[in-house]
Parts: C-alpha cells; sequence; structure tokens
C-alpha cells in the first residue's frame, strides 16, 4: 500500500460527520445490512484514493442471501471506504464486524513497503489531544504536522494477512504511527464469513504504550497496488459496544 499518511489525513479532509449512538449500549458506524443494492457509497461513507494510484478498488453493496453486504475488488489497485466518528475508546473500547476473502495475497509482507498490501482490513484513527501524548509522539507528531497538516496521532489497522501469526503487531512498513494487527491469517477460513472482535483500549494501550485518545476514523480497505494482485473480500456490519460488565 502507499504510504499511511494520505489514509491518517483523509479522516480530517471533509467528511461529514453523523450521528451514530443507537441506544445506550452500541454505535451503529457501518450500517451496511440497511444499505441498497447496487450503490457504490452506503450512506455516511465516502470514497478514499490515492493520487499516485491510477487504478482504483471497486466497492459495491451486494446481496450475501437476503443480507446486503459491501463487495471490494481490487486489481492491482487501492482505494478504500471511510467515514469520520467520534468514539470515546474508554466508553465504547468493543469493535465488531464480519468480513469475508475470497483469496489471499501471494506477495503480501507486512514487514515490506513493496508487500504492503491486504485482502481486507479495518482502519480506526485517533484524534491528537496533547495531554494523551508522550513528548518524543509529541515531536514526532509535530514534525509530520508541519508537513502533512492536521493529521490523526495514531492509526490501528486489523488487517487478514497471509503469513503472519494471528495477533502479531508490528509497526507499519513505511511509519511507526500506524500499527498492523493480524486477526486472520491464512487459508483456513478464506471463503468463510468471519465474526470479529476486539478491545480498542487494550489494542491502542499494547501498540502505543499509552491511554488512547478519541477514535475519529473508521475505514475499510482491500488493496493490491504493490503486489499487481487480484482479490476479493465482503465487509459486514461495523458496530463498537461498551465492555460487558
Amino acid at each position: 500500500m502507499l504510504r499511511p499518511w494520505p489514509i491518517l489525513f483523509m479522516f480530517l479532509s471533509g467528511v461529514a460527520a453523523v450521528g451514530l449512538t443507537q441506544g445506550p449500549t452500541l454505535l451503529e458506524v457501518g450500517n451496511f445490512s440497511a444499505a441498497t443494492e447496487g450503490v457504490a457509497l452506503p450512506d455516511g461513507w465516502k470514497s478514499l484514493t490515492f493520487k499516485k494510484v491510477e487504478r482504483h478498488t471497486t466497492y459495491e453493496v451486494v446481496m450475501d442471501g437476503s443480507t446486503p453486504v459491501i463487495k471490494a475488488v481490487s486489481e492491482a489497485s487501492a482505494s478504500g471506504l471511510t467515514k469520520e466518528v467520534k468514539i470515546d475508546p474508554r466508553e465504547y473500547p468493543i469493535v465488531r464486524w464480519r468480513w469475508k476473502v475470497e483469496n489471499l495475497l501471494q506477495k503480501g509482507n507486512v514487514n515490506r513497503k513493496d508487500g504492503d498490501d491486504y485482502p481486507a482490513r479495518l482502519y480506526i484513527t485517533f484524534a491528537y489531544e496533547p495531554d494523551k501524548v508522550s513528548f518524543g509522539r509529541k515531536l514526532k507528531y509535530k514534525a509530520g504536522q508541519a508537513l502533512l497538516g492536521d493529521i490523526p496521532i495514531a492509526a490501528l489497522n486489523y488487517i487478514w494477512d497471509g503469513t503472519s501469526p494471528i495477533g502479531k503487531v508490528v509497526d507499519n512498513a513505511f511509519t511507526d504511527f500506524a500499527k498492523m494487527i493480524v486477526v486472520q491469517s491464512g487459508a483456513q477460513r478464506v471463503g468463510s464469513w468471519i465474526e470479529e472482535e476486539r478491545n480498542v483500549y487494550d489494542d491502542y494501550r499494547l501498540a502505543f504504550g499509552e491511554e488512547p485518545p478519541a477514535i475519529n476514523g473508521v475505514a475499510i480497505m482491500s488493496d493490491t497496488d504493490n503486489t499487481k494482485e487480484r482479490a476479493v473480500a465482503y465487509y459486514g456490519d461495523i458496530v463498537f459496544a461498551k465492555k460487558p460488565k
């Protein structure tokens, strides 16, 4: 994939904020199951493209049985769907989503810039809150801000990888401001819908060693622009939940 700074920056570049609360325990972020078949952009979501990438991944609402889902087809391409949110990870630390991939990438490699492609990934980005950031990270953030403008302080990437062990947490190949967390790996579950649940609060503390600031963006992406391969993936609903008592 490309350098992650455009991915971090896009959440603050004009996506309209929307109300997400659904009852006292859930925040509904991706209500794809209520979308209309055939549309490319579900309500509240925006396309993410890159200036240096001519080929874009296509996204469309399709029917999976009787349930609408997002289908992504990436052919030596890269683009995503994004949504701005405002979520306190202490109050709503649990993110749940479902996804399915039809194939893995043979040349993908989480440790290499030329292998930073994934058939499916879920991004979560975080706002810059100075009182929650160490001095060293503040200096690095200010340097990045000087070059790129108003950007989030961090991003978690939940990825479906080909070979890395599940649970592995590594720096993004381009910057340590983005962390890669392997939640699925290998071919064993290819072709099957997988229900995922992660504690974003705990993952942020593990990945960055600090208390997390507010969540300000969520994105889905299937990308193959570096490996020049083809990937097909499906994304179901995305919700945040309070931690069970």
